[in-house]
Protein backbone atom coordinates (compact mmCIF):
# COMPACT_ATOMS: atom_id res chain seq x y z
CA UNK A 1 0.00 0.00 0.00
CA UNK A 2 1.60 3.51 -0.68
CA UNK A 3 2.39 6.53 1.94
CA UNK A 4 -0.40 8.72 1.74
CA UNK A 5 0.76 11.13 4.09
CA UNK A 6 2.01 14.95 3.63
CA UNK A 7 5.56 15.22 2.79
CA UNK A 8 7.68 18.57 2.56
CA UNK A 9 10.88 18.67 0.63
CA UNK A 10 12.95 21.46 -1.10
CA UNK A 11 11.72 21.98 -4.68
CA UNK A 12 14.71 21.73 -7.71
CA UNK A 13 14.87 22.08 -11.26
CA UNK A 14 13.70 18.81 -11.94
CA UNK A 15 10.03 19.56 -10.38
CA UNK A 16 9.41 22.52 -12.35
CA UNK A 17 7.32 20.42 -15.31
CA UNK A 18 5.02 19.72 -12.49
CA UNK A 19 4.92 22.88 -10.48
CA UNK A 20 4.10 24.78 -13.69
CA UNK A 21 1.32 21.97 -14.12
CA UNK A 22 -0.03 22.50 -10.70
CA UNK A 23 0.10 26.92 -11.59
CA UNK A 24 -1.89 26.27 -14.45
CA UNK A 25 -4.42 24.12 -12.99
CA UNK A 26 -4.80 26.61 -10.14
CA UNK A 27 -4.33 30.16 -11.83
CA UNK A 28 -5.26 29.76 -15.03
CA UNK A 29 -3.72 31.64 -18.40
CA UNK A 30 -4.24 34.99 -16.98
CA UNK A 31 -1.45 34.05 -14.59
CA UNK A 32 1.09 35.32 -17.00
CA UNK A 33 -0.66 38.64 -17.44
CA UNK A 34 0.42 39.93 -13.64
CA UNK A 35 2.91 41.66 -12.83
CA UNK A 36 4.79 39.12 -10.34
CA UNK A 37 4.94 36.81 -12.70
CA UNK A 38 6.87 39.17 -15.18
CA UNK A 39 9.20 39.53 -12.76
CA UNK A 40 9.99 36.18 -12.48
CA UNK A 41 10.73 35.65 -16.27
CA UNK A 42 14.20 34.45 -16.82
CA UNK A 43 15.19 34.30 -13.34
CA UNK A 44 15.69 30.94 -12.21
CA UNK A 45 13.88 30.18 -8.80
CA UNK A 46 16.15 30.03 -5.91
CA UNK A 47 15.59 26.78 -4.99
CA UNK A 48 17.09 26.43 -1.54
CA UNK A 49 13.96 28.78 -0.31
CA UNK A 50 11.58 27.12 -2.29
CA UNK A 51 9.45 24.10 -1.18
CA UNK A 52 6.77 21.10 -2.16
CA UNK A 53 4.12 19.34 -0.11
CA UNK A 54 3.08 15.74 -1.71
CA UNK A 55 1.13 13.05 -0.74
CA UNK A 56 2.35 9.82 -1.64
CA UNK A 57 3.97 10.76 -5.12
CA UNK A 58 1.41 13.28 -6.27
CA UNK A 59 2.38 17.00 -5.67
CA UNK A 60 -0.47 19.23 -3.85
CA UNK A 61 1.82 22.26 -3.00
CA UNK A 62 4.76 24.25 -3.77
CA UNK A 63 6.02 27.81 -3.15
CA UNK A 64 8.62 29.43 -5.07
CA UNK A 65 10.93 32.08 -4.17
CA UNK A 66 12.42 34.45 -6.30
CA UNK A 67 15.07 36.86 -5.86
CA UNK A 68 14.66 40.22 -7.07
CA UNK A 69 15.88 44.06 -6.72
CA UNK A 70 14.40 46.68 -4.70
CA UNK A 71 15.84 50.31 -5.39
CA UNK A 72 19.15 48.42 -6.46
CA UNK A 73 18.62 46.22 -2.49
CA UNK A 74 18.13 42.50 -2.79
CA UNK A 75 15.23 40.85 -1.70
CA UNK A 76 12.85 37.76 -2.69
CA UNK A 77 9.62 37.26 -4.12
CA UNK A 78 7.57 34.85 -2.64
CA UNK A 79 5.16 33.05 -4.53
CA UNK A 80 3.35 31.68 -6.55
CA UNK A 81 2.49 29.95 -3.58
CA UNK A 82 -0.01 27.04 -5.27
CA UNK A 83 -2.05 24.30 -3.64
CA UNK A 84 -4.50 22.15 -5.34
CA UNK A 85 -7.98 22.85 -4.72
CA UNK A 86 -8.78 20.11 -2.77
CA UNK A 87 -6.22 20.55 -0.17
CA UNK A 88 -6.88 24.56 0.92
CA UNK A 89 -7.59 25.90 3.92
CA UNK A 90 -5.86 22.77 5.71
CA UNK A 91 -2.58 24.99 6.42
CA UNK A 92 -0.96 23.76 4.13
CA UNK A 93 -0.29 27.18 1.89
CA UNK A 94 0.94 28.78 5.03
CA UNK A 95 3.83 25.84 6.24
CA UNK A 96 5.11 26.05 2.91
CA UNK A 97 5.34 29.52 3.03
CA UNK A 98 6.68 29.25 6.58
CA UNK A 99 9.29 26.75 5.43
CA UNK A 100 10.88 29.08 2.87
CA UNK A 101 10.73 32.07 5.03
CA UNK A 102 12.56 29.83 7.74
CA UNK A 103 15.11 29.15 5.56
CA UNK A 104 15.43 32.37 3.72
CA UNK A 105 16.29 34.18 7.26
CA UNK A 106 18.73 31.41 8.09
CA UNK A 107 20.46 31.91 4.72
CA UNK A 108 21.09 35.44 5.48
CA UNK A 109 17.93 37.18 3.46
CA UNK A 110 16.39 40.18 4.48
CA UNK A 111 13.09 41.36 2.78
CA UNK A 112 10.45 39.13 1.51
CA UNK A 113 7.79 41.44 -0.72
CA UNK A 114 4.59 39.68 -2.13
CA UNK A 115 1.42 40.67 -4.27
CA UNK A 116 -1.26 38.87 -2.32
CA UNK A 117 -4.56 38.87 -0.43
CA UNK A 118 -3.52 41.07 3.01
CA UNK A 119 -5.95 38.54 5.00
CA UNK A 120 -4.48 35.35 4.10
CA UNK A 121 -0.70 36.61 4.25
CA UNK A 122 -1.06 39.13 7.54
CA UNK A 123 -1.94 35.78 9.49
CA UNK A 124 1.95 34.87 8.63
CA UNK A 125 3.45 38.26 9.50
CA UNK A 126 3.27 40.28 6.41
CA UNK A 127 2.48 43.59 6.49
CA UNK A 128 1.00 45.94 4.33
CA UNK A 129 4.11 48.05 2.25
CA UNK A 130 3.93 51.70 2.79
CA UNK A 131 2.14 53.55 0.20
CA UNK A 132 4.96 54.00 -2.75
CA UNK A 133 7.47 52.20 -1.18
CA UNK A 134 7.73 49.50 -4.04
CA UNK A 135 7.56 50.62 -7.22
CA UNK A 136 6.46 47.82 -9.35
CA UNK A 137 7.36 47.12 -13.74
CA UNK A 138 3.62 46.91 -14.15
CA UNK A 139 0.27 47.21 -12.97
CA UNK A 140 -0.20 46.21 -9.19
CA UNK A 141 -3.05 47.15 -7.00
CA UNK A 142 -1.30 48.66 -3.61
CA UNK A 143 -3.36 47.69 -1.38
CA UNK A 144 -2.03 43.95 -1.94
CA UNK A 145 1.77 44.56 -1.80
CA UNK A 146 2.96 43.16 1.29
CA UNK A 147 6.64 42.77 3.06
CA UNK A 148 8.16 40.82 5.62
CA UNK A 149 11.06 41.65 7.44
CA UNK A 150 13.44 38.80 7.93
CA UNK A 151 16.07 41.37 9.46
CA UNK A 152 14.06 43.90 11.79
CA UNK A 153 14.26 47.44 10.40
CA UNK A 154 15.36 45.95 6.92
CA UNK A 155 12.41 47.69 4.93
CA UNK A 156 13.90 50.94 5.42
CA UNK A 157 16.88 50.28 2.94
CA UNK A 158 14.52 48.73 0.44
CA UNK A 159 12.30 51.51 -0.99
CA UNK A 160 11.75 52.03 -5.43
CA UNK A 161 11.97 49.99 -8.25
CA UNK A 162 11.15 46.09 -7.83
CA UNK A 163 12.97 44.39 -10.74
CA UNK A 164 14.61 41.24 -11.53
CA UNK A 165 17.32 39.26 -9.79
CA UNK A 166 20.11 37.36 -11.64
Amino acid sequence: MPDLSLHYAHAAPADRPAILKLEERAFGPGRFAKTAYRLREGVEPDWSLSFLARIGGMLVGANIMTRIFVGGAPALLLGPLTVEEPFRARGLGEALAQKSLSAAREAGHGLVILVGDPPYYEKMGFSRAPMGQFVFPGPVDPARILYYELQPGVLQSHKGAVTPGL
